[in-house]
This record gives structure tokens, sequence and C-alpha cells, in this order.
């Protein structure tokens, strides 16, 4: 594979449960707080922590309408992408609409109303279901929503492939920038299934963390008592362009995406495989797209689940391809698996970490696996520069997703 021309990201927007906007986000997770609490929506079930957006009022943050007309998913999504617009400078009413394209990565989409609905249909009989189910629930009306709501009449769909949906859609974004079907592409992800059903599922799969007792300590990537995540909701959104086109506006260009990598493992429903060969290869053919040397990755935005299959395979790959030369983060410590959301919202947060030199710290880090040979940042975040970041996705069904970041300035 040969280098391709880089992308620049000249805008983000983020919404997670460290807070409403990407200076709380940053902000959080170089706190290295975490922001997982019990839930009431949970009560009762064996696992009822989660981390969750704080104070989004969906009338006020996003329309008068939407509590009628959306899914949580969806106006997590209209936040995050309505401030990666305004971020990039760049006027929805006076673009041509026709040249903007929206990539949105979703794992299941409205699950909420899915499950709010089915308890009416149940309880009530079928006249009180809501006429807008469908539209409510379905993971590609996300993309559609946006591109309603910014005018965006360019190429337009959901990608999903679990945990690594963020970052293939904005893999597949750059693609579209580089073959010329679009100038601008609305690229990221968003994921809002803290619900009971959900929570069951992954429980009963001894995905979650069982501290239920102590959840602001629960998620704990890399550390020798992990034993599982803690589900999280937000939306992370990129404004894409090529490098020539944003240089010619004079937009500021806050990192290029100079490489991306997609494999799969073939291997099982959810197990990593154990050599991690589907996830080097997708590493090195991001390197290779961006021109970058292993030894250049300063910095790795893992994918650090703090469940102990993935981090150890994980680690474990990055020792042997990328070495011990790179600063390595799980930002899930702070904001939970956001699941497919979470390849966009880290992908946003190894922009900003390129842009302002700083790594932030993995929370609740108290004891490093000594089988886990990585230079992982934690306690306070490490003031470095940064030339060259990477972040990783990996989803159930061995889905992978790279993505390599090169430094704006």
């Amino acid at each position: 594979m040969t280098a391709s021309a880089p992308v620049a990201v000249t805008g983000l927007g983020l919404i997670t449960a460290s807070g409403i906007g990407a200076e709380e986000t940053w902000r959080g997770v170089c706190e290295g707080r975490s922001a997982a609490a019990r839930d009431p929506r949970l009560e009762g079930l064996p696992v009822d922590i989660s981390c969750t957006v704080p104070g989004l009022d969906p009338a006020r943050h996003v329309g008068r309408r939407s509590p009628l007309m959306h899914d949580r998913f969806i106006q997590l999504a209209v936040v995050a992408a309505r401030e990666a617009v305004a971020d990039c400078g760049l006027d929805p009413e006076t673009w041509d609409g026709a040249r903007v394209g929206v990539v949105v990565g979703c794992g299941l989409g409205g699950i909420g109303t899915m499950e709010t609905q089915h308890r009416r249909l149940l309880e009530n009989g079928p006249a009180s279901v809501s006429a807008l189910l469908l539209p409510m629930l379905v993971p590609n009306m996300v993309a559609g929503h946006l591109a309603i709501d910014l005018h965006a009449t360019g190429p337009n769909f959901v990608t999903a492939t679990a945990c690594a949906s963020g970052g293939t859609a904005i893999g597949t974004a750059a693609s579209l920038l580089r073959d010329g079907s679009c100038d601008v592409v609305l690229a990221g992800g968003t994921e809002a299934n803290v619900t009971p059903l959900m929570v069951t599922g992954f429980n009963q799969m001894g995905a979650l963390s069982r501290r239920v007792d102590e959840p602001e300590a629960a998620s704990r990537p890399f550390d020798q008592d992990r034993d599982g995540f803690v589900i999280g909701e937000g939306s992370g959104v990129l404004v894409l362009e090529r490098e020539a086109d944003a240089s010619a506006r004079g937009a500021r260009i806050r990192a290029r995406l100079a490489g991306y990598g997609a494999s799969a493992d073939a291997h099982h429903i959810t197990a990593p495989e154990p050599e991690g060969t589907g996830v080097t290869r997708a590493v090195e053919d991001a390197l290779a797209q961006a021109g970058v040397g292993a030894g250049e990755i300063g910095h790795v935005n893992a994918h650090g689940t703090s469940t102990p299959l993935n981090d150890a395979v994980e680690a474990r790959m990055l020792r042997r391809v990328i070495g011990d030369g790179a600063a390595v983060t799980s930002t899930k410590g702070v904001l939970g698996h956001t699941l497919g959301a979470a390849g966009a919202i880290e992908a946003a947060l190894t922009v900003l970490a390129l842009e302002r030199s700083t790594i932030p710290p993995t929370a609740n880090l108290g004891c490093q696996d000594p089988a886990l040979e990585l230079d992982v940042v934690t306690g306070r975040p490490r003031e470095e520069k940064i030339e060259a970041a990477m972040s990783n996705s990996f989803g159930f069904g061995g889905q992978n997703a790279v993505l390599v970041f090169t430094s704006g300035n």
C-alpha cells in the first residue's frame, strides 16, 4: 500500500459523559475522573452503573420538537455535528450541500425507543405505539437527520461495525474525499444504548464490570484487577476536507487524517483473535497509507476496554508492532465504553492530544498488569510534543478500524 494524500480535520464536536462540548470532554479526560455512577434507569439489574451525558435537554439543545421525533442517539449526534460545523468555520446556509457527505457510525440505533414502544404494545395494545417508532429506531436515520439539519445532500450513510463503527465511518469518509465524491464530509459516531435490555445483554456475556458498589473505580483499562467495561453513551463528529481545499479557504487544520486500516479477525463472534493477527494488519495498513513508520507513533489512544482479553491482545500487539516509544492511554476509564461512538470520540481526543501536545491519563490504573508491557499514561496528563498518533477501535465480530493522525502544525 502506498501513502495517500492526508485529509484535514477542520472541525470537531463532542458530547460525552464528561459534558456537552469538546472542551468539557477534554477537561474531564485530562482530570482522569471517571464519569461512572449508579443509574436509576437500571435499578434492580445485577449491574446498574453507567456513564451517561449530564444535562442534555433535547428541547433546548436540539429543538422544540426533538423529544417527539428523535431517539437519544440522534439527539447526541445532532449536538456534536452542530459543534463540529461551527468549529470548522463553514456555513450550512451557504455551502454547496451536494458536495457535503455524512458518514456516521452506529452499532444499534434507537434501542431506547424500541424498548419503550415494545412495553407500550404489551401493556396497552397496538394503538399506543408511536407512528414514529421506525424512523426513531433504525440506525440510518441519524445520517438522514444530520443531512436535514445541516443541508447536506451528498453521500449519506451509516457504518455498523459494532465498537469499531465510529472509526470505520471516519476512515470511509476519507475515501469519499480522496475519490472526489465530496468536498466536505461530516464523519463520526453516536450511541445511546444505556437501557435495561442492552445492559442485561452485555452483562449476560460477562463483558461488564461488576464493581457496582464503587462505580467510579469500575472501568480500569490495563489494570491487573480489570474485570470488564462500564457502558456509556455519547457522540463525536469530525469535519474532514481535502487539505488543499482547507488551506485554500484559510481554515484551521487541527490535524491530518493520514492513514486508515481495516481488517477482520475471522475468529470468534465476540473474543479477539489471541495472536492479534487481524489488528496487526489493520495497524500496518494504516501506517502504510499514512507513510508513517511504527517508531514515529508518539501516542496511541487504545481501544482499551478494561476487559481481560481485549486489553491483553491489544497490549501485546502494540508492543510487537509499535514498540515501547508510544505513550498509551485509554479514555474509556473516564467515559465508559460508548460502543459505536467510541472510535469517533477517541479519534477526536487523539486530534486534541496532537494539537495540544498533551496526553490524557488512563483513569483507575492503580497497578498495571505486569504482563502488559506498555508505557501507559496514568495519574495526570503528560505534556509531550507529538507528531503522529494512532486511534484503535475493535468490534464484536472481529471488525477492526485503525486511524493514524499527524500534527496539523
